[in-house]
């Protein structure tokens, strides 16, 4: 989708909500997925980690999709991304769990622990909890996408 298009469908009463909606919107989803990100790579030295950064992230979406238009949100990360990228939080967990197998045991740490308290400090845990962001923010994303289509349909049917 070009720039116009996005650009017209924003500034469009009948698509989404009100413009300052939009407006707002759009300067959150940024901080909003910053915000995630940095949760997700400092899991491992502040409260958080992969799981409640990968919340965060699905939030960015899910507020694109609710404020901006479901085609503007799925224009930028569609179901087909949304499943790749699930898939490759899982994938990459797992290849984590077995580099680790061929070490010692399953999840082994086989990296350089580093020094307390600063970010390359938890040998594998970072890397565990990128993927485990990467796999929950996609998957609760498709989650909403499919509740979207499914309320969709309901609503079809019962026009019928």
């Amino acid at each position: 989708m070009k720039k116009e298009q996005i650009e017209k469908i924003v500034h469009d009463d009948g698509i989404g909500m009100s413009l300052i909606v939009k407006t707002v919107a759009r300067m959150m989803i940024a901080v909003i997925l910053l915000f995630g990100f940095y949760i997700i790579i400092y899991g491992h030295l502040t409260p958080g980690g992969g799981f409640a950064g990968g919340v965060i992230l699905a939030i960015a979406y899910t507020l694109m999709m609710l404020a901006l238009s479901r085609k503007i949100a799925l224009e930028k990360f569609s179901d087909f991304w949304a499943s790749f990228w699930d898939n490759i939080g899982m994938l990459s967990f797992i290849v984590i769990g077995f580099i680790g197998l061929s070490v010692g045991y399953f999840l082994y740490n086989f990296l350089w622990h580093g020094e307390p308290f600063h970010l390359i400090s938890a040998g594998i845990i970072p890397l565990a909890n990128i993927s485990i962001g990467i796999k929950v923010g996609a998957c609760l994303y498709a989650i909403f996408i499919g509740l979207s289509i499914y309320g969709r349909v309901i609503v079809k049917e019962e026009e019928e």
